[in-house]
């Protein structure tokens, strides 16, 4: 649901009545993870998506449905030897889809209002929802914030959007469940993931009857490209399009500027290094180092190899590297640090233009994110869709529609 937070956002304010089809889990080779959404209005109008395509007719049936008689339902979706292109998928995994009805009206609609919101403005959240329970927990939604803060759906909430929220109700009644569910949602808050929880109905961390998928929205990860050139107007563009939140930092004002970089979210002038010693990365950080410089290159590759960053990478010719690595090994860098270096960075595509420069870094980005090959998938065994990291991960076990 808080994939497509910024539409929904829009919807909750103009006080549309919705739905929303949210995938729970997976099993086997299925386009779209745990979290991935699809909403329908009351005059029909849907956005988002559940499964790329393969079952999205029956999922906008049920949210049509859902709207109509006011019911949570969870519903699964499985591969049919029979007919594989009868309702399905047809890629051979198995999806379960939680179709929950978001009234104007509902106890629970600010709950919503208020994730959406926190979402849309880009600010961490948490939204944990009854998926399986006791008659009267389904539909109960739990929003959870970092500043410790948590509202539970209920009479009379009121959200006052920022740190100090006050909040009323809980998960139907239970404090042991609320305060078990509220820890264990700021726990994959913490870690940017989404998945479900096995919980018993007295908050006991063990499988008992309660079933939480709690999703998790974080601020985007960021991506600093050092070196104002024009490869990087490329890369950009391209990070922006992958969800990163985008620097570019050089230390020549003629060349950091805004009409040369219009898709930047930030610019920085100041020596690479210095900027990257002073601001804030995290695990999900990507570094781009695309000067090849060694004036530039040398003491921030020196910096960054030392970071717990996601990703370094860095530009130039192969005889390039070998003088830059020969440089980081003088400045005291030692084998296992220099492993961690992307260099020359990209993968081979025969990349030759700014833009086809650019798509090949990413590409490498992308792959070193999930655990990607880069080979072809033709003749390839390898898994189409894999299990990413950190974005969680859930037993199916409703039943199947053909």
């Amino acid at each position: 649901m808080l994939d497509i937070a910024d539409e929904l956002n829009r919807w909750a304010e103009e006080g549309r009545d919705f739905a929303v089809a949210t995938v729970v889990s997976v099993g086997g080779s299925a386009p779209r993870g745990p979290g991935a959404a699809l909403a329908v209005d009351s005059g029909g109008t849907a956005i988002g998506s559940v499964s790329g395509g393969c079952v999205e007719g029956a999922v906008y049936d049920l949210c049509v449905q859902a709207l109509q008689d006011g019911r949570t339902v969870l519903e699964r979706f499985g591969y049919s030897d029979e007919d594989a292109f009868a309702v399905g998928l047809t890629c051979g995994g198995v999806i379960e889809v939680l179709v929950t009805p978001v009234r104007a009206d509902a106890a629970e609609r600010p709950v919503y209002a208020a994730a959406l919101a926190a979402a849309s403005r880009g600010e961490a959240a948490a939204v944990a929802r009854v998926v399986r329970g006791p008659a009267e927990l389904l539909g109960r939604v739990l929003l959870v914030r970092p500043d410790s803060s948590s509202d539970s759906s209920g009479a009379s909430t009121s959200y006052a959007g920022g740190p100090g929220v006050s909040h009323e109700g809980s998960l139907g009644g239970r404090p042991e469940l609320d305060r078990t569910a509220v820890a264990e949602a700021r726990a994959l808050l913490a870690a940017g993931r989404t998945g479900t929880l096995e919980l018993s109905e007295d908050g006991a961390r063990c499988p008992g009857g309660v079933t939480l998928l709690v999703e998790s929205s974080v601020p985007p990860p960021r991506m600093i490209v050092f070196g104002a050139v024009d490869f990087a107007t490329a890369l950009v563009r391209v990070g922006r399009f992958l969800g990163y939140h985008v620097t570019v930092c050089d230390a020549r004002p003629v060349f950091a500027t805004r009409i040369r970089f219009p898709d930047a979210d930030e610019i920085v002038v100041d020596w690479p290094h210095r900027y990257l010693r002073r601001t804030v990365t995290d695990d999900r950080t990507v570094l781009c180092v695309l000067t090849h410089d060694a004036k530039f290159d040398v003491p921030l590759l020196e910096a960054a190899l030392r970071l717990p960053v996601a990703f370094v990478g860095a530009m130039g010719s192969r005889r390039t590297h070998e003088d830059r690595e020969r440089r980081l090994r003088e400045v005291g860098l030692g084998e296992r640090e220099l492993a961690r270096l992307r260099s020359p960075i990209g993968l081979d595509l025969g990349a030759r233009t700014p833009e086809e420069t650019a798509l090949s870094i990413a590409a490498e980005i992308v792959a070193t994110r999930e655990g990607g090959t880069g080979a072809p998938l033709t003749g390839s065994r390898t898994p189409i869709h894999r299990d990413g990291g950190g974005r969680g991960t859930g037993a199916v076990g409703a039943r199947e529609a053909a």
